[in-house]
């Protein structure tokens, strides 16, 4: 059977690719094949793959929230949006627990002209900055115009001293984070300029997805028991990953939660990031 992908592309249905995506949310074996059976009773041909997530969010939301939350995932990051500003404080507690300090949304001079920059990490006292190239759309990828632009800005910063940590800090290493996926070109470029690349799936052992899941790093857009609104009051006052909502519970009764709902969010994340 054909369906039709996001881009428009025509493939053929991949019910191992479905199954695996489905497990992947936390759901035992004997839920994901009632899912699966019931999608394939429904499918027809030339289903849009957004039709078929559709279903299978709303399937995994009949068994758990929690499962529904974590097959959510990566249409959760694209809820960072529109401008990527929250994408960037998510990336920054990306980095922190895995033992950088960070700070976001500096300005920096260079040699020639003056740097926004995302942000800003350091570890064993290695300085680096973090460019994140944030797309709303799922098909959006990150050509290689991407690592050349950013190569040049590093260079302008990095043989200069900078206010960030101490008074005559040295950007040493920079880093480009997407959401989506890099071009092929775009890793080559990279590879050979010296700059690290993070994406949805690269480096294939070490992603973003696969670092969110080790991390239990689920952003707050993800949870099925908040309204978009309530996720932006939220992240407006910078509660940006779900263990945030766990440790500061009552920041939900400060965006008008009632004690029943507060009861039902603290229940799905607390499930969600037992996923692990």
């Amino acid at each position: 059977m054909k369906i039709v992908k996001h881009s428009g592309n025509i493939v053929d249905f991949n019910r191992d690719k479905l199954k695996n995506s489905l497990l992947k949310s936390g759901a035992n074996k004997m839920i994901v094949e009632e899912v699966l059976k019931n999608i394939e009773s429904q499918i027809y041909e030339g289903i849009s793959t957004k039709k078929i997530y559709k279903l299978a969010f709303a399937l995994l939301k009949k068994s758990s929230n929690s499962h529904a939350a974590r097959y959510n995932l990566r249409a959760a990051i694209q809820l960072l949006g529109p401008a990527g500003f929250f994408f960037e404080k998510f990336i920054a507690r990306l980095f922190i627990s895995e033992d950088y300090l960070a700070q976001t949304n500096l300005f920096l001079s260079g040699k020639c002209v003056g740097h926004e920059v995302d942000v800003a990490i350091m570890k064993n006292n290695v300085i680096e900055m973090v460019e994140c190239k944030f797309h709303s759309g799922k098909d959006a990828n990150s050509d290689v115009k991407v690592p050349m632009y950013i190569l040049s800005r590093f260079n302008d910063l990095k043989d200069r001293s900078h206010l960030i940590y101490t008074k005559n800090d040295k950007i040493l290493g920079c880093w480009i984070v997407t959401n989506n996926r890099f071009t092929s070109d775009a890793i080559l470029f990279a590879k050979c300029s010296g700059l690290k690349l993070l994406s949805w799936d690269y480096p294939e052992k070490n992603s973003l997805s696969k670092k969110i899941d080790n991390n239990q790093l689920y952003p707050i857009t993800c949870l099925t028991t908040l309204t978009i609104s309530e996720k932006d009051k939220l992240m407006v006052l910078d509660i940006i990953l779900v263990r945030e909502i766990l440790d500061t519970p009552e920041t939900l009764e400060k965006i008008g939660l009632s004690p029943n709902r507060i009861k039902n969010v603290l229940k799905e994340a607390s499930e969600l990031c037992k996923y692990i």
